[in-house]
């Protein structure tokens, strides 16, 4: 499975998506399953940014949309379990791709230690998690 953004499908927040060769290189080796957990989950796009604090996910301006992260990522471990997914690429930093290092929810573009909360079920779930920062193991 692979972050939709990061095969340049305009789901981001901002309504954009990124072209990353090296992502998209990888068709030579795998299927790519492009999924947005965000939309999945009921989100619009263009929508409001959003961190994760602690187990919750806020927006800019103070609106809880937990439930839709939560959404979005169980329809995630749900189509990996139904198509056999084992790893997955995700957007890193992102309240719900990213992994290892994700915003600290004080919208000041901090850094903190965590997941976000698709990267978070997928681990639990024995899915590798890479991001496209680290396709080394790929």
């Amino acid at each position: 499975m692979v972050s939709s953004c990061l095969l340049g499908e305009k789901v981001r927040y901002d309504g954009e998506g990124f072209h990353y060769p090296e992502v998209l290189a990888l068709s030579g080796k795998y299927e790519l399953h492009p999924f947005c957990p965000e939309v999945s989950g009921g989100l619009p796009i263009p929508r409001t940014p959003a961190e994760r604090l602690g187990a919750s996910v806020w927006t800019r301006t103070g609106k809880d949309v937990t439930a839709e992260y939560r959404l979005g990522a169980e329809k995630a471990l749900a189509y990996c379990l139904k198509e056999g997914i084992r790893k997955a690429v995700l957007k890193s930093r992102s309240p719900s791709c990213g992994r290892g290092r994700i915003y600290d929810g004080t919208f000041s573009q901090t850094l903190a230690e965590g997941h976000g909360v698709t990267a978070e079920l997928l681990l639990a779930h024995g899915i590798e998690v890479y991001t496209e920062e680290d396709l080394g193991g790929l």
